[in-house]
């Protein structure tokens, strides 16, 4: 599902950002607004979904399982099949999905190819786990690198009969049981994807399927299991240790849902807008679920004029605009249990730190070594070669601040493949005095299509 043609970009110091702009849906939602409106009897409509590679992966799956989904994006005058669906060609920028109910998965004849898409692949898993089907998993070279193990273990324990390549990775095979065995597990490790699986397939197990988690991780699938009608509990310890039950088989209830502004997407552009001098940038509709909105809890610590503008929720998840002016950034010791909430935005923090004033140290971020890419690994190699003052650690970066000054730049970025990778040196080009060259722009496609669109849009 990856264009294999790398097509670098040339990111240099820019002029003032000004202006406004609406960033792409959700990426997290928008997944589970797809999964679950699959597991609804009837007719689902999502507006705002992410049109990203990682979601079409998980709408081509769903497809390929017997989930009917319609496309109707904005007129274009054209028309035609994708992902095996019909697309309907109206106005209204809407995805319906005819569910086919919990349990009503069909056996795929093909593999699935879910590009380079852990959110799908994990969350998919999950799904299978608990139905009748066998279900071969495959992706691309930085997927099929990504351990599963974490997944497999409780899917396994609930009676699934996973076979993994060596290390627990892609290529692999789930065969699903039903009726499922019911479980209670914690969480060895703080993992949104991983308890969301667990959940999905406590969708179609009888009895009471709890996932205990010592670390609270975004909670989207919470939510959006409770407003499709499923009987979820949440009680938290003392301890801050959330014990979160679903009862199967459950019946979910079609729903109209909109997906509000990816945090993680609009995290780039404020700190584009904080590093580069005379910027003031509106960003609408930006989801701010309390278990994502770590990062700007973290840059107004550290100095950032962020303001939110205009807060209210839509569709039980909190929503802001958010005016990011250009500001004096100081170095902080990040706290690692706001870890969770922001791990995606670890990389665009880096280069925030980068020229900030003073020293910033980030710990427990261990997570990041195994996402797309090694991202501790990756980002210090990069912003060394631009002529940032960075030391790795076992599980995080101590990054020493220009204080304002522009980075060195003057250096061929690799990407690996990593669409957050690419976007961060791409906002640490604004910020340099010779240019910072991507070498594959590509990736960013899997996350935030119109990137550099709405970059150009900002430099007007």
């Amino acid at each position: 599902m990856t264009d294999q043609t790398a097509t670098p970009r040339n990111f240099s110091a820019s002029v003032p950002l000004k202006g406004r702009i609406a960033i792409p849906g959700d990426k997290s939602i928008s997944h589970r607004s797809l999964m679950l409106s699959a597991l609804a009897v009837g007719e689902s409509r999502v507006t705002g979904l992410l049109e990203g590679h990682d979601v079409l992966a998980t709408a081509a799956a769903l497809h390929a399982m017997g989930v009917q989904i319609e496309k109707r994006p904005a007129a274009d005058g054209g028309g035609g099949r994708a992902m095996g669906a019909t697309i309907e060609r109206q106005d209204d920028g809407e995805w319906v999905i005819h569910g086919v109910g919990v349990g009503g998965l069909l056996q795929p004849r093909e593999a699935l190819d879910m590009g380079n898409s852990g959110t799908s692949t994990r969350l998919l898993m999950g799904l299978v786990a608990s139905h009748p089907i066998t279900t071969t998993f495959i992706g691309d070279a930085s997927l099929s690198g990504r351990p599963m193990g974490r997944v497999i273990d409780p899917l396994s324990q609930m009676g699934a009969d996973i076979s993994a390549s060596p290390g627990g990775r892609l290529p692999l095979i789930v065969r699903g049981l039903a009726p499922a065995i019911p479980l209670s597990y914690r969480l060895p490790v703080a993992s949104a994807q991983v308890k969301s699986a667990i959940l999905l397939a406590g969708l179609n197990t009888p009895g009471i399927t709890e996932v205990i988690e010592p670390v609270p991780t975004r909670d989207h699938s919470e939510r959006m299991l409770r407003g499709f009608g499923a009987e979820l509990t949440v009680d938290t310890d003392g301890d801050g240790t959330r014990h979160i039950r679903i009862v199967g088989e459950a019946e979910l209830k079609p729903q109209t849902i909109t997906v509000p502004g990816d945090p993680s997407s609009a995290a780039f552009f404020i700190v584009a807008a904080l590093l580069v001098p005379g910027s003031d940038v509106t960003i609408a509709n930006v989801g701010l679920n309390p278990t994502r909105a770590g990062l700007v809890e973290i840059l107004q610590q550290m100095g950032g004029d962020i303001e939110l503008l205009a807060a209210r929720e839509v569709g039980g998840e909190p929503v802001a605009d958010l005016r990011v002016r250009h500001s004096a950034l100081k170095g902080i010791a990040v706290d690692p249990a706001v870890a969770p909430s922001m791990i995606d935005e670890f990389p665009i923090l880096f280069v925030a730190a980068a020229l900030a004033e003073g020293r910033t140290v980030t710990t427990g971020l261990d997570e990041l070594r195994v996402k797309e890419s090694d991202r501790i690994a990756v980002m210090a190699t990069g912003l060394q070669a631009i002529g940032a003052r960075i030391e790795e650690t076992e599980d995080g970066l101590i990054i020493d601040g220009t204080g304002g000054d522009p980075l060195p730049g003057g250096a061929t970025i690799a990407g690996h493949l990593d669409h957050r990778i690419c976007m961060s040196f791409a906002v640490a080009g604004l910020a340099s005095k010779a240019p910072v060259t991507i070498d594959d722009i590509a990736p960013v496609a899997t996350s935030f299509p119109n990137f550099e669109e709405l970059l150009a849009g900002l430099q007007q």
